[in-house]
């Protein structure tokens, strides 16, 4: 069983540091301001969360899993919500994106 357990969370582990790097280097290539944030999302709450269940894994039923537990549950909330209030400051504020030729959008 213990073999299971060192599997799963390797697999976390490296699907969390995978979603990591592509969330990293979306910020880096994407073009415009609300595909960086989708993009900074992604990268918080899947990657964050894949990485924190592997080390649960890891810790077994220990207070460290508990700790654990409580982080993640901290990003599984408040992760979302602050992508949603800096998406909708940005729309009021009028912020460009792009439209669907690659040109700003003259719409906000």
């Amino acid at each position: 069983m213990s073999m299971i357990l060192d599997w799963a969370s390797w697999a976390c582990l490296l699907a969390g540091g995978f979603f990591c790097i592509v969330g990293a280097l979306g910020l880096v290539r994407m073009p415009d301001f609300y595909t960086r944030m989708h993009a900074a999302s992604v990268t918080d709450t899947l990657g964050a969360g894949l990485i924190l269940f592997g080390l649960i894994l890891q810790a077994g039923w220990t207070l460290v899993m508990a700790k654990l537990l409580i982080i993640v549950l901290l990003i599984a909330f408040t992760s979302p919500t602050a992508t949603h209030a800096l998406a909708k400051t940005a729309l009021t504020r009028r912020v460009p994106h792009l439209a669907e030729d690659g040109e700003p959008s003259s719409k906000p």
